[in-house]
């Protein structure tokens, strides 16, 4: 399976070494950039605000209980960071996912799945002791292959 962003210059493989099997995964074992692009390393987004005080102040980080709604806060965060340069979810080749509870993976995977598509890159999911602020349950970070042709917001 690859993927191309219409008139971006790379492709983005998905390496199967067992192409039969693929069904059984939510994800990509690996993904390959054929062709000219730029990465970016997106830092974790939490359900908190993308900017937010440092040190943390107790009142910017009241989240909700459920995982849907802090895994789109969360992706939302990712969302305003791509809009920026240009790119898009089907842009993203790695993203590792941290949970504090990894009861929770299925209602962070239906939450994401808007955001996504069909779309499944390289994937690790980790479960952590906590996160930078109390309350917050996940954790998301991302390289993307922003096109060479993106185009920037004006800021």
């Amino acid at each position: 399976m690859s993927a191309s962003n219409g008139d971006n210059q790379y492709t983005l493989e998905v390496i199967h070494p067992s192409p039969e099997e693929a069904y059984k995964m939510p994800y990509a074992p690996a993904v390959s950039i054929v062709g000219a692009c730029n990465l970016m390393f997106v830092s974790g987004c939490t359900p908190s605000k993308l900017y937010h005080d440092h040190p943390h102040r107790p009142e910017e980080h009241i989240h909700p209980h459920s995982i849907e709604e802090q895994t789109t806060a969360a992706m939302d965060c990712i969302k305003l960071i791509l809009d920026e340069v240009g790119a898009s979810f089907r842009d993203i080749v790695k993203i590792t996912k941290y949970l504090t509870d990894m009861r929770d993976c299925d209602g962070m995977a239906a939450a994401m799945k808007p955001y996504m598509g069909d779309w499944r890159p390289a994937s690790t999911m980790v479960c952590i002791n906590s996160l930078s602020s109390p309350g917050a349950r996940v954790e998301l970070d991302v390289v993307v292959a922003i096109p060479p042709n993106a185009k920037k917001k004006k800021s």
